[in-house]
């Protein structure tokens, strides 16, 4: 019985090529796993706990809001600017950093079965709300709706603080970005006297149309534009500004998801040239 020596030597150089590829597979995944300066794990401080009823089925939730300086705190804001804030058509212009953790289930005081939620703002912010009941109404506020666009809930507006109780189950770790994401910025697009600002037409679908959405997609029509090189785009958690220079076509918009901004991604299509993120 023959060996075929260049099978051999066929098979063993894949087997080195499969070996140094899981080597590398792995130092890929580790990089990944312990180089991201923007976060670390952190022990939260409990602040206070709002008990509320999700939508329409009425079961209890309870949100935890907690407090940890490793949060960036939001820009400053005066209570006659809070008030305006309210009042105006549009309060979402202004953003509170904070981290919104996983669901977990816990006990009630009637020992039955609840859902709870731990959402982390910057220490010194939260230390004003406590002294403030506007700011700590509007915390509240945009903590329940950065829950509802986080986790697709509805939760009523008929919140209870509870006086007794700081937090709801045991203090968890969270993984928290320390850096504040690029805050977006209205952008004034360049005077022209040949060419007129216009708002483009967009479309925004979500994948899977049913069910939990993984995907928002806007396709934008830009007629005109040469190449992508003449775009701007900012993606936010809830907004996208598009500008097409010189003065061409200006987009600003908000939406009802929460978008992760590291993962999105944009394209650009000369066929049809739409800008697609």
């Amino acid at each position: 019985m023959t060996t075929d020596s260049s099978l051999l030597n066929s098979e063993l150089q894949l087997q080195q090529q499969e070996e140094l590829y899981q080597q590398l597979l792995l130092q890929t995944m580790g990089n990944m796993q312990t180089e991201n300066p923007d976060s670390k794990v952190i022990r939260p401080q409990p602040g206070i706990c709002v008990k509320t009823l999700s939508e329409p089925d009425k079961q209890k939730v309870f949100v935890n809001i907690c407090q940890s300086n490793s949060v960036p705190p939001p820009p400053e804001l005066s209570r006659e600017e809070l008030v305006e804030l309210l009042q105006s058509e549009d309060p979402s212009g202004y953003r509170v950093p904070m981290s919104l953790g996983e669901p977990h289930t816990e006990i009630d005081n009637s020992s039955q079965g609840c859902t709870a939620y731990d959402v982390v703002i910057n220490q010194e912010f939260f230390q004003r709300c406590q002294k403030d009941p506007l700011f700590q109404q509007f915390v509240i506020l945009v903590s329940l709706e950065g829950l509802e666009n986080k986790y697709s809930l509805e939760l009523s507006r008929d919140w209870k603080v509870l006086k007794n109780r700081k937090f709801l189950g045991s203090v968890n770790e969270q993984n928290i970005r320390t850096k504040s994401r690029p805050v977006i910025q209205e952008l004034q697009p360049q005077e022209s006297s040949t060419a007129t600002v216009k708002r483009p037409e967009f479309t925004l679908l979500v994948e899977p149309p049913a069910g939990d959405h993984e995907y928002l997609i806007a396709e934008i029509k830009l007629p005109g534009v040469p190449s992508s090189r003449s775009l701007v785009l900012d993606v936010g958690e809830d907004r996208l500004v598009l500008t097409a220079r010189p003065s061409l076509f200006h987009l600003d918009i908000f939406h009802p998801f929460l978008i992760d901004q590291e993962n999105s991604v944009a394209q650009y299509n000369k066929s049809t040239e739409p800008c697609q993120t």
